[in-house]
């Protein structure tokens, strides 16, 4: 495929790479997860994703309604917070995967090293050696002839900043901070007018600004990228270093899991349905209950001990998060949601002991005659003036919060459990990660707990207050 585009005016070449995106570029984002993945129509029938999760119902919804073939899937870097879909596109689609050579990856691969390129029948792609987020992070520079369109940065550049640099442990957290400026200053070498198409965005715990676009330019990164605009190294290292708060722990063993390759599937894994004794049976046996209804549903009845994570595009962050990928888990579910989504979200980030779902839900287990637990749930004008724990992460608490909040991340609650006061109204953003904070205390053996449902601002009001920031 040739891409006419114009040798002149700096707007014209814009409007022609503009023009590219919008014909032949797909972008598959998972709000949940706050990444990207994208589909890249070869304009013969063929296609090239980048990026793409196990999860690949997006990708392959994408391609059929276009009717292409996925023959290329290239992964900038060893992903921490999903498992790639790479492997499966070779067996499905006998796709040629496109990774770094350094990834030392255990399964059918083509190794790219820095300047290498592809041809896609027509257009090509060149991997630039982009380290920093992990040491063998590749960008995919896309390219019709010499001109550039755009560049596929993975962790590397991203909308107004740039992705962590501690996954690898905090002995290379700097190492890896300034080989991230020094690729960072590499990328922003390329014309002003060449597309960035990053996999990490807003809502990524791989480090992205709240509220940031999903795609840039060069020449407004280097207009607005805080990063791009520091004067020297050092001081890229304090800001870079100095964004940077907690991650799910399950992005501690992902890496790994992608370097060997995730096992094929042959379809959407089952979620049996299982009894009540079935469940009383896991429970006995060391396996977790997950209860995925709405909080209003958990607070008017659950299994005593299970954990509350309503369904949501965020379910596998605290899945991920808070439980360990070796426990069996049985679901508990509600009316009408979707048996596929849970498996899907499960699956991406590698949790397969998935032993079913209760049939029937609550009735079926309050039926069988076996104990039922509650929480409190309180509006803001409800909710007493005590004690007051906010869940929420370090950087949304700093933002604004109610005087004398006791501030403890849900991600780290399990250990610090014993440090909620007693009485305490636990809190998040609209109460959805407050439940879940509830539920964990609960399981700690905690039985004074009230669940606020509504936003700190709304508590505050009620209460005639006036959030505070952190200083």
């Amino acid at each position: 495929m040739t891409v006419a585009l114009s040798r002149h005016a700096p707007e014209r070449i814009l409007e022609d790479i503009v023009s590219f995106a919008e014909d032949h570029l797909v972008p598959l984002v998972d709000e949940g997860l706050g990444n990207s993945a994208y589909l890249v129509d070869l304009g013969d029938g063929r296609a090239l994703a980048v990026d793409v999760p196990r999860d690949l119902r997006a990708a392959y919804a994408a391609a059929r309604r276009r009717r292409l073939t996925i023959a290329y899937a290239a992964d900038t870097h060893l992903h921490a917070d999903f498992l790639s879909g790479a492997v499966q596109l070779g067996r499905d689609e006998d796709a040629t995967v496109l990774v770094s050579a350094a990834g030392r990856r255990a399964f059918p691969h083509r190794g790219l090293a820095d300047g290498d390129e592809v041809d896609l029948g027509g257009l090509r792609l060149r991997a630039l050696a982009t380290p920093g987020h992990t040491d063998e992070h590749l960008s995919f520079l896309l390219l019709d002839g010499s001109r550039e369109l755009g560049v596929f940065t993975g962790g590397s550049l991203i909308v107004n900043s740039a992705a962590r640099t501690d996954l690898l442990g905090a002995d290379r957290t700097e190492e890896l901070a300034r080989a991230q400026f020094h690729s960072l200053r590499r990328l922003a070498r390329l014309p002003e007018a060449t597309a960035v198409w990053p996999t990490h965005g807003a809502g990524s715990f791989c480090s992205a600004p709240a509220g940031a676009g999903r795609t840039t330019t060069i020449g407004e990164q280097k207009q607005a990228n805080p990063l791009l605009g520091a004067r020297d190294e050092d001081t890229f290292v304090r800001l870079l270093l100095g964004s940077l708060g907690s991650y799910p722990h399950y992005f501690d063993r992902l890496a790994e899991r992608n370097r060997r390759g995730p096992g094929v599937l042959t379809g959407t894994p089952p979620l049996p349905g299982l009894d009540t004794g079935q469940v009383r049976a896991l429970l006995a046996e060391g396996g977790q209950v997950v209860d995925v209804r709405p909080v209003a549903d958990f607070a008017a009845g659950h299994i005593p001990g299970a954990l509350s994570i309503p369904m949501s595009g965020r379910f596998a962050v605290w899945l991920g998060w808070l439980l360990p990928d070796t426990t069996p888990l049985a679901f508990v579910t509600g009316e009408n949601q979707d048996l596929d989504e849970i498996v899907w979200q499960a699956y991406t980030i590698g949790y397969e002991r998935l032993a079913g779902h209760l049939s029937s839900g609550m009735p079926a287990w309050a039926a069988a005659g076996n104990a039922t637990a509650t929480t409190r749930l309180v509006t803001p004008e409800a909710a007493h003036d005590g004690p007051y724990l906010d869940v929420r992460q370090e950087a949304e608490y700093a933002g604004g919060h109610v005087p004398g909040a006791l501030n403890l991340e849900l991600g780290r609650l399990t250990e610090h459990a014993a440090d909620a006061p007693a009485g305490v109204l636990v809190a998040c953003g609209h109460g959805e990660r407050a439940m879940t904070a509830a539920s964990l205390l609960e399981r700690a053996g905690r039985t004074d707990v009230t669940v606020l449902r509504g936003t700190p601002a709304e508590y505050a009001a009620a209460h005639g207050k006036r959030l505070e920031e952190a200083g």
